[in-house]
């Protein structure tokens, strides 16, 4: 397994936007609490948590390439795993062709979308995450104009990939996205 070190080095080499880093580490955060929580061993915490953290490496740099960029070029000879690329293809499968179908799979696709979209909520509120209830974010996803380029399709086809109801998968976020604040300040 690749350290998380040489993966975050990577993570900064292609990544410059700091919102969009943000957005991987709220991902990586996300895939290893669930991991966590679904019992999984220490090597595949670490496959969970380094998927999350590079399924959108190739994002700022070659948007109209993404993810394969990454999964084809920048990954492979680096060491990561099938596992871990086959995680970040089928993040994105209406441009890699590959759907989601291991758990793995499953849980990046649905903690994707999601954590960007609480990280937007999070943003309009003084508190952020803290206090934040699963109301608030079901609520902003009805408005259409708010955070619009997030695919609320995409949502809702994630908790069922993972088998949980949305307001179950918002609370669980919420929880990992408050204690990854509080851990910040």
């Amino acid at each position: 397994m690749i350290p998380r070190n040489s993966s975050k080095t990577l993570l900064k080499e292609y990544i410059k936007n700091d919102a969009l880093a943000y957005h991987c580490i709220m991902v990586a955060t996300s895939m290893e609490a669930y991991a966590k929580s679904l019992n999984k061993t220490e090597s595949e915490i670490e496959e969970w948590w380094t998927a999350g953290l590079l399924h959108d490496l190739d994002w700022e740099m070659y948007p109209d390439e993404h993810p394969n960029k990454a999964v084809n070029e920048i990954l492979p000879g680096m060491g990561y795993s099938d596992t871990v690329l086959d995680a970040i293809k089928a993040h994105a499968p209406e441009r890699t062709g590959k759907h989601p179908e291991t758990e793995m799979e499953r849980y990046l696709f649905a903690c994707d979308e999601l954590s960007g979209f609480m990280h937007a909520v999070s943003l309009m509120r003084p508190t952020g995450f803290e206090g934040m209830k699963p109301k608030s974010v079901t609520k902003k996803l009805k408005t259409a104009n708010f955070a619009a380029n997030v695919s609320r399709k995409d949502i809702h086809k994630g908790t069922e990939l993972i088998d949980k109801p949305l307001n179950e998968h918002i609370l669980f976020l919420i929880e990992v996205f408050n204690n990854q604040e509080a851990g910040r300040h």
